[in-house]
């Protein structure tokens, strides 16, 4: 079914303790996503939902599954896979604010990069729900220092991305040890075949629910250069010499790439990070703190943060080149205008990016503004 709207969260039958959690959290609608997974979730069903970040996922499955966790009960309940150490620590404390009114549920996250010891501790505790990298999972289960045999939902959140990142042994290797009955929950912002290939083997009967693909917010001021490839680095010296720099984010497709900005911004004395795949999580984490708390005016970085980056007063983001994805591109852009503020975007579109600026023109229904060369 694709859905385009949400729904009322009293109209779902939830317990008085979860939605006391959503009245603290001011919310009263549900998201589209939301209104789609929610009740088959609740009847126990497999659902696989197209769906990306910033749709409000997280609570689409964690209401149901802290719905159904047995509080008395001291075994893991739900496990839920995610790709990042970033996302695996949002879901966690996301479904720490819809547990907060039920007493006796607990979590524990688990990632790659945490001392193990204090990860294994923190199992002692018997959490009924577990959030994890599929990785650091596999590893404690190698360890025997988790056991699944009571395991009533798991949810696959960004499964392309996990695909896409190498996991699909870790998730197959999972998946054998849980119950057979174990109801399966799969979100994915796009639909390979790959992903098609692991819902069948994953899924039984699944409820499929997709998203009515979101425009950008019209608050946002998109223009566009057409240029050459190496006319690219000239135009961004003029962006930034026209405005102040403040919280811009520069996205480009490859890591390669994002490091050769990030040095050429940093000789016009620039005052930027990075971040791409190449750095560790710890050298991640540390970035975007710093970039945050406003010690830089400008990161550049692949795709790896366009998903699921909540800061919300991004002025501009600039592609630097263009994404071979619609979605893609709405997401990127959509870092910017959040939080009823304005924004700008910027492409930068060279010869060999041209059909793929025509495809996104085509999704938006609209021509991007063309700026004159500087």
């Amino acid at each position: 079914m694709e859905v385009t709207q949400g729904a009322p969260f009293e109209s779902f039958g939830l317990s008085e303790a979860t939605m006391r959690a959503i009245r603290n959290k001011h919310y009263t609608v549900s998201t589209p996503v939301q209104a789609g997974c929610i009740p088959p979730m609740l009847a126990g069903k497999d659902v696989i939902a197209k769906a990306p970040t910033g749709t409000g996922k997280t609570m689409a499955f964690g209401i149901p599954i802290i719905e159904r966790i047995d509080r008395e009960s001291e075994e893991v309940q739900a496990v839920i896979l995610a790709p990042t150490r970033e996302l695996a620590m949002q879901i966690t404390d996301e479904m720490r604010d819809i547990a907060v009114c039920h007493e006796g549920v607990r979590l524990v996250c688990l990632y790659g990069g945490q001392p193990i010891g204090k990860q294994i501790d923190a199992l002692k505790k018997k959490p009924q729900i577990v959030v994890a990298t599929p990785g650091r999972l596999s590893d404690h289960m190698k360890r025997r220092t988790v056991k699944l045999d009571n395991v009533k939902t798991v949810v696959l959140d960004e499964a392309d991305r996990m695909l896409d990142m190498g996991f699909s042994e870790d998730i197959l290797t999972i998946a054998r040890k849980l119950p057979q009955n174990v109801q399966t929950i799969m979100f994915s912002a796009t639909m390979p075949d790959k992903i098609e290939d692991l819902a069948k083997t994953l899924l039984k009967n699944p409820v499929e629910v997709k998203l009515a693909v979101s425009k950008p917010a019209e608050k946002i001021q998109q223009k566009a250069y057409v240029c050459y490839e190496t006319q690219k680095m000239a135009i961004l010296k003029d962006i930034f010499k026209a405005g102040d720099l403040n919280r811009v984010i520069i996205f480009s497709g490859s890591k390669q790439k994002v490091k050769q900005i990030a040095a050429s911004l940093k000789r016009m004395k620039v005052n930027c990070g990075e971040m791409h795949s190449d750095l560790d999580q710890a050298e991640r984490d540390e970035m975007m703190f710093q970039f945050k708390s406003g010690q830089f005016d400008v990161i550049v970085a692949t795709d790896i943060i366009s998903r699921g980056l909540d800061i919300d007063d991004i002025a501009m983001v600039v592609n630097f080149d263009v994404p071979r994805d619609a979605e893609d591109y709405v997401h990127r852009i959509g870092r910017t205008a959040r939080a009823n503020r304005d924004g700008v975007a910027i492409t930068l579109v060279s010869e060999q990016d041209q059909y793929y600026f025509q495809q996104i023109e085509k999704f938006l229904e609209k021509t991007v503004e063309k700026v004159p060369l500087p």
